[in-house]
């Protein structure tokens, strides 16, 4: 089966509204890729290839990643920037901690209050599962033009932050 017009799938004016049989035959079709998605990529857990496949799970990879790129931070803004609760964050982060992958130290500018800070086994750990994924993502897409990817990577980003603007637009504000 040909896969989709891209034009068509990309075009921000569409021509059509929701309601419309072509456009509800088009999000049918987006719904039920991004099911597939999720569900091969939970399958695979993108885990990369040779040894380091499936070896870190989703939230220990997106929290070492977000440590990585904002450098140390408490559990509240970890978990601000990642949109999830805190109580969510001090769970996952327990055993990167147990583990040695993050480490806790005191803040630099208030002794009493303590950050989370990637390791230096942990930034070894998170460049080899980085380098396994890169090389899944290469494999994967082997067949696809530099613009594909590109175009694929923009939309791919596009789409999450659509997800997650509607998220924060419906969560209740924080307790204080």
């Amino acid at each position: 089966m040909p896969p989709q017009d891209m034009t068509t799938a990309a075009s921000p004016s569409g021509g059509t509204a929701p309601g419309n049989p072509g456009t509800d035959h088009l999000l049918d079709a987006l719904q039920h890729q991004v099911a597939v998605f999720a569900r091969r990529a939970e399958q695979t857990r993108l885990g990369g290839v040779g040894q380091v496949r499936n070896s870190m799970d989703r939230a220990a990879y997106l929290l070492l990643n977000r440590l990585d790129k904002e450098g140390p931070m408490g559990v509240k803004a970890l978990a601000a920037g990642m949109g999830i609760d805190s109580s969510t964050v001090t769970r996952q982060v327990a055993p990167l901690v147990d583990t040695g992958l993050v480490k806790r130290t005191s803040h630099p500018e208030d002794g009493r209050a303590v950050v989370l800070q990637l390791s230096p086994r942990g930034q070894a750990r998170l460049n080899e599962v980085r380098s396994s994924r890169r090389e899944l993502m290469s494999q994967v897409t082997d067949d696809w033009t530099t613009g594909e990817r590109d175009t694929f990577c923009t939309l791919l980003t596009r789409f999450n932050a659509a997800l997650a603007a509607r998220q924060a637009a419906h969560q209740p504000p924080p307790e204080d």
